[in-house]
Formats: structure tokens, C-alpha cells, sequence
């Protein structure tokens, strides 16, 4: 328990958004960022042989669709707040989440995983939540960009927890994978806090708000 409690523990500290390695696939090398940190893992072997088969699809199915969700919020703060000083912020970020939604596109192969039929109104969905927070202004887009970022590395420390119950070995890529990408969302969290999303009017009720409907996407989404 002591080692499981280390490894969902909260992360510890990162390098900037532009130092960060990207999870994308492929033939030929890939460079490595200055100071030489190693990639983050990446691989195109096929799935370990006797997976819990039930596990790993809502794993990656839930997951694909929170990352594609996020790609669509970002992208609708872009639309509103793209041209803005915050603009460049909310690119980087958005950047990020488009590697994150590579690999779980990739992942979703090598695992035969379908994905869930809600994406249509994850599309729509995302788009709206993301513009609509952009339109509070720079703060709103940061608060919305807080409640979800740490829903979603909530998510990811639970599905942590059940992979290294389940077997950490046989399960060691698709760890490393989701322990990095919760690190990145934490980072986003932290992001927003840092461009005074605290300070947005009814602050807490927008986050519980927000909150409730990133768990019910995500208890939808696993299942359908």
C-alpha cells in the first residue's frame, strides 16, 4: 500500500510547458528535449496478452473521450479568447491535449477498444462548456480549465490505483502513459490558478458545477 500511495501521491515538480516531451508515435528517432530527459513512453507494440479486458476498455474508452472533450473546450476558448493575452496560454495547453488525444487514438487501436457513442455530444458539449467560459472573460476560461483538470487527475490517480492492483507489470506502458498525462492535467490546474481563475465571480459554484458534469460524462462514457 506504502509504494501505491507513492505512486498516485500528487505529482512532484514539472518542467515548463515548452520543455515538454510529446507522446506521439512513429518510425525514426525523436529528439530529446534540453537536459536530456528521456521521452515520455511511447510504443507501438501490440497490447499484453491476458489483459482484464473489461478494465482496460472502460479505462481507455472513458479516457479518449476526456481527452477529446478537452480538446473541444480549449478549442472553444480559442475561438472566444484566442487573440487575447491569454490566448498563447490557452494554445499551449490546448497543444498538449491534442498529443494526449493522439495517443489514446493510437492506444484505442492496439487494444481494440471502441469508442463510446457519445462522442457527437462530447463534441458539442465540450465546444459550448469552453466558449461559454471564455465569455466570463480570461478568468472564467481559467476557472473552467481548473474544475476539469482536476477532475480528470482525480480520474486518473483512481485508474492508477485499479492498473497496479490489477498488475503493474502487464499494465507498465499504459501507467506510465496515464501517470504522465495526470501530471500534465495537474499542471493545467495549476495553470489556472495561477491566471487568478480564483478570482472569477461565484467562483465555487462554477467549479462544483462543472465538477458534477465532468463525473457524469465520465460514469456515461465508461459504460456507453
Amino acid at each position: 500500500m506504502g509504494a501505491m500511495a507513492a505512486v498516485v501521491a500528487a505529482p512532484a515538480v514539472r518542467p515548463s510547458l515548452g520543455l515538454r516531451r510529446c507522446l506521439r508515435c512513429g518510425p525514426g528517432p525523436r529528439a530529446v528535449p534540453a537536459g536530456g530527459a528521456a521521452p515520455r513512453p511511447c510504443s507501438t507494440r501490440a497490447a499484453p496478452q491476458g489483459i482484464n479486458r473489461p478494465v482496460i476498455d472502460r479505462i481507455i474508452r472513458v479516457d479518449h473521450a476526456g481527452e477529446y472533450g478537452a480538446n473541444r473546450i480549449y478549442a472553444g476558448q480559442m475561438a472566444v479568447l484566442g487573440r487575447s493575452s491569454v490566448g498563447p496560454v490557452i494554445q499551449q495547453m490546448w497543444d498538449q491535449e491534442k498529443d494526449h488525444l493522439k495517443k489514446f487514438n493510437e492506444l484505442m487501436v492496439a487494444y481494440r477498444v471502441r469508442p463510446t457513442v457519445l462522442l457527437p455530444f462530447w463534441n458539442v458539449a465540450g465546444f459550448v462548456l469552453g466558449a461559454g467560459s471564455a465569455l466570463l472573460g480570461k478568468k472564467g476560461a481559467m476557472a473552467c480549465t481548473v474544475a476539469v483538470e482536476e477532475s480528470i487527475s482525480e480520474h486518473y490517480n483512481n485508474q492508477i490505483r485499479t492498473l497496479m492492483e490489477e498488475d503493474p507489470e502487464k499494465y507498465e506502458e499504459l501507467l506510465q502513459v496515464i501517470k504522465q498525462f495526470r501530471d500534465d492535467e495537474w499542471e493545467h490546474h495549476d495553470i489556472g490558478i495561477e491566471h487568478d481563475a480564483e478570482a472569477t465571480p461565484a467562483y465555487s459554484v462554477l467549479k462544483t458545477a462543472i465538477q458534477l458534469g465532468c463525473k457524469a460524462a465520465i460514469f456515461l462514457s465508461e459504460r456507453i
